[in-house]
């Protein structure tokens, strides 16, 4: 009954596991750190692209991207924190705001999702009343309204007392149990219905489609699957978790410490997979996109242009070797950018199966 009895006097379970993990929690946080962020920072750049292109579904991969850049660049502070053995060295306003980043990171993301799901659906199944209705002014009132609700949600964490920890209440009280128990319904378990509903309405349409060619069925296939996956690795086994975890103390109040301490690497590991979302994310875009080699190439193309207009203009001696260029590279210049329009018209070819459905 020692653990009780610290339970009784004491508000933290002592003696917590914390170097079990340690090991384990820094190599994931770097891996996703030094993979994530470049990925989603080239995400951001494409959908920035398609965004100027009025694509609606373009407005939530962007602001995913967008969250998850957040969230990755407070990585090597939770680094740093681990490696500590979970002392907090940074005061309690970092910790807040890291914190308030990590929750809303979580729940954002859960609702993009979502909403990526609800526009396809929308778009697929109801393909005929969505037209002209899938506004870029809708999605943005759309993305505006989720960030204000989670912001608000999670702000209290601001007034929260300052601990040695930061936001590792252990064991739970009965706020916080209430409140994880509020997470697992609303933040989980209800997206996921709409998850699961959305994507099986749109495997029946694609496959009684017959508009849509079978690279087309596939690829929307491959798109719901991965909606999925990355629901269910990223954030099912965190909120399984919290579930347990908030049932257990309202069952054993007055002893939680023993299980908190068996059950605190696993919620660690699975913790930790909640952040693999931010190297999951960015293949949604990957799979969303028709012509991801072509964006690419068009993006590095104009981002060397520009340079080399900037580089020109500011050298005299370029300018003139530029202007003296043999009329067979200028041809050669000139056959380059007929192959570009002619591989732009097959990609518009390739893409007028899905705007046929989306118009019959």
């Amino acid at each position: 009954m020692e653990h009780c009895l610290n339970k009784s006097n004491n508000s933290t379970c002592p003696k917590m596991p914390y170097e079990e993990s340690w090991i384990l929690l820094v190599a994931v946080y770097s891996i996703v750190f030094a993979i994530g962020f470049p990925a989603n920072c080239l995400t951001s750049l494409l959908t920035f692209v398609q965004i100027r292109r009025n694509k609606a579904h373009a407005i939530y991969i962007f602001s995913l991207s967008l969250c998850d850049l957040m969230y990755l660049s407070t990585l090597p502070i939770w680094i740093n924190y681990v490696k500590n053995m979970h002392v907090w060295t940074m005061g309690s306003i970092a910790c807040k705001i890291t914190g308030f980043i990590f929750f809303c990171n979580i729940y954002i993301s859960i609702l993009l999702l979502c909403c990526i799901s609800l526009d396809r659906y929308w778009g697929l199944v109801y393909s005929l009343e969505s037209r002209g209705r899938r506004e870029q002014k809708k999605a943005i009132t759309m993305v505006c309204v989720l960030v204000t609700v989670v912001a608000l949600i999670y702000s209290p964490v601001f007034l929260m007392e300052e601990k040695d920890t930061c936001f590792e209440t252990v064991p739970l009280d009965k706020v916080l149990a209430s409140l994880n128990i509020a997470r697992f319904i609303f933040g989980f378990a209800i997206p996921f219905t709409i998850l699961i509903f959305t994507n099986y309405k749109i495997f029946q349409t694609t496959r009684r489609s017959s508009s849509l060619t079978c690279h087309q069925k596939a690829k929307v296939k491959y798109v719901a699957i991965a909606i999925i996956l990355i629901f269910l690795i990223c954030f099912a086994p965190y909120h399984v978790m919290l579930i347990i975890r908030a049932i257990y103390f309202m069952l054993h109040q007055d002893c939680p410490c023993p299980f908190e301490k068996k059950v605190y690497s696993v919620f660690t590991v699975f913790l930790c997979l909640g952040t693999a979302n931010g190297v999951a994310d960015p293949i949604i875009y990957v799979l969303v996109s028709e012509n991801i080699r072509e964006e690419t190439y068009r993006s590095l193309r104009r981002w060397r242009w520009n340079s080399s207009k900037l580089n020109s203009s500011t050298d005299h001696n370029t300018d003139t070797i530029k202007l003296g260029t043999p009329k067979g590279s200028e041809e050669g210049g000139q056959r380059k950018e007929n192959k570009e329009i002619t591989d732009s018209s097959d990609i518009q070819a390739c893409a007028s199966g899905t705007d046929q459905e989306s118009s019959s």
